[in-house]
């Protein structure tokens, strides 16, 4: 599957309320995950509407970082995460749930679904699929 189509399906899934938006980026790579499906959606499940309820980090983002751990044994992960956060923001707009959701400034930068797929795609880029 590539990096596209895997944006697409989490996309997809949070679009249609399948998962949040934490979820669905894990859910698109639980082939490269050794946890089972049940267990990955249980992991997510606290990051609907960012950490904190809109207050901090985006659950897309909490997500793609969650995945970066396990696929690179936590090899690197700081500096991955790093990378995952400036590539985030430059497509997104914010990395702050709030931020991107306009809840203060009534100007929304990025719809939920579009925080998935571009969080998968940061992901891709920054681990080089």
């Amino acid at each position: 599957m590539t990096i596209e189509e895997r944006a697409n399906q989490a996309a997809q899934w949070k679009a249609t309320g399948i998962y949040n938006c934490a979820q669905a980026v894990t859910q698109a790579f639980a082939d490269q995950i050794p946890v089972e499906a049940e267990t990955l959606k249980k992991l997510g499940a606290g990051y609907a509407a960012g950490m904190g309820c809109m207050e901090s980090t985006c659950g897309a983002l909490i997500g793609a970082v969650m995945v970066a751990g396990v696929v690179t044994n936590g090899k690197g992960t700081p500096r991955i995460s790093k990378e995952l956060l400036q590539s985030f923001q430059e497509k997104c707009g914010a990395t702050i749930c709030k931020d991107l959701k306009g809840v203060e400034t009534g100007a929304p930068l990025c719809p939920c679904p579009e925080c998935v797929r571009n969080a998968v795609l940061a992901l891709g880029e920054v681990l080089g699929e």
